[in-house]
């Protein structure tokens, strides 16, 4: 297999040199000269980062990930186009016969990777263990957590995340049970107070779902769900679309979690013209660079995770090493995936080359480029 040239990426900065990839699709071999950052946008060689990895993707390419079926693979393929190498189909709060809808086709992407596809790692369970009074542009089936339907449901598809409320009765209880079961609680959709935040994180919860939306916000006298983060998080999914949040909050964030990384919060309307689309049960409505519910409540988004880096470089100012860090391997941490988001011998090849300016020129995922990929 011909090697990668350009400026790559490793864990201790950039090298100008070629990455070799062995037949099972790992990184063999990393060889060249170290470079300093400021000098590899100077000159016209392609740059290549690890492949982006998103844990919050509704849909994309007019699919959504509760259509089930191979509405998983399109939008799987959607945003492999857009460099994301990696990611978690999210689910909807919804009734469980829709829920084992969206779950049984997750099952079959994560054995099998679709064409030219990103990798699916599982789920994140976004509903439906949410507060019913900060639904955002989730449907009206919020409940407690269930023990039983959690072990049914990852039966049939790995869950990897699950976001909940901590003040709903039942939910703080059970928080210390989930993270002794293996999965990662993320705090959102939520009323809680800046005390039970902090709470819920004592017990084990170690995320919050797209700070600052459908969450209790800072005031000085009631610091709330965004307090705790902003004062005790390591790890936070924000959306950088540049709707979703003001640059001046994302800025804030920056400063007070180590670990900040991006998601899209995408939806079937990513990668589509304005028009309606599905979002679980609801409908919504791209237009104006959004997506919406009728009543104007933001519902997700169209952000791809290529322009997440276009925006946290060129809007937030961030250095290229910083940026990829947040696009990339802080999430890849987050849930454990220590074969991906980095770039050294015996990880994933998930790369993608980026021209001077930041555009995709190519993208690889499990070592082949998307272009002469296959299912696997």
């Amino acid at each position: 297999m011909n090697p990668v040239r350009g400026h790559i990426l490793t864990p201790t900065g950039f090298v100008h040199g070629e990455l070799t990839i062995d037949a099972s699709g790992r990184v063999a071999q990393i060889t060249g000269q170290p470079v300093s950052e400021a000098q590899v946008l100077e000159k016209r060689i392609p740059l290549v980062i690890p492949g982006f990895i998103d844990l919050h993707v509704h849909g994309g390419g007019g699919c959504d990930v509760m259509d089930g079926g191979e509405a998983i693979a399109t939008l799987a393929a959607q945003h492999a186009q857009h460099g994301t190498t990696a990611l978690l189909g999210t689910t909807m709060t919804a009734p469980l016969e829709d829920l084992e809808l969206a779950f049984a086709g997750l099952a079959q992407a994560c054995v099998k990777r679709g064409p030219r596809s990103a990798r699916v790692l599982g789920v994140h369970l976004e509903g439906p263990y949410i507060s019913y009074e900060m639904l955002g542009a989730q449907p009206d089936f919020a409940r407690p957590v269930n023990a039983a339907e959690l072990k049914h449901l990852h039966a049939l598809a790995p869950i990897r995340l699950i976001t909940l409320a901590p003040e709903v009765p039942g939910n703080m209880d059970v928080i210390e049970s989930l993270v002794e079961a293996g999965y990662r609680v993320q705090i959102g959709h939520t009323l809680a107070s800046y005390d039970e935040a902090v709470q819920a994180m004592d017990k084990g919860a170690v995320g919050f779902t797209h700070l600052y939306n459908a969450m209790t916000g800072l005031h000085h006298r009631k610091p709330g769900a965004v307090g705790a983060a902003l004062a005790h998080a390591q790890y936070a999914e924000i959306i950088p679309d540049l709707v979703h949040v003001h640059p001046g909050a994302i800025r804030v964030a920056l400063r007070a979690i180590p670990h900040l990384y991006c998601v899209t919060d995408s939806t079937a309307a990513a990668g589509m013209p304005d028009g309606q689309y599905r979002l679980g049960r609801q409908t919504v409505i791209k237009c104006l660079g959004g997506v919406r519910l009728a009543d104007g409540t933001l519902a997700g988004s169209t952000l791809t995770m290529d322009q997440a880096l276009r925006n946290l470089v060129h809007t937030l100012g961030l250095g290229l090493v910083d940026a990829s860090q947040r696009v990339s391997t802080h999430a890849a941490n987050h849930i454990g995936a220590s074969d991906r988001g980095r770039l050294q011998t015996g990880t994933w090849a998930d790369l993608v080359l980026l021209d001077r300016d930041l555009n995709l020129t190519d993208v690889y995922i499990e070592g082949k480029s998307i272009e002469h990929s296959h299912a696997g």
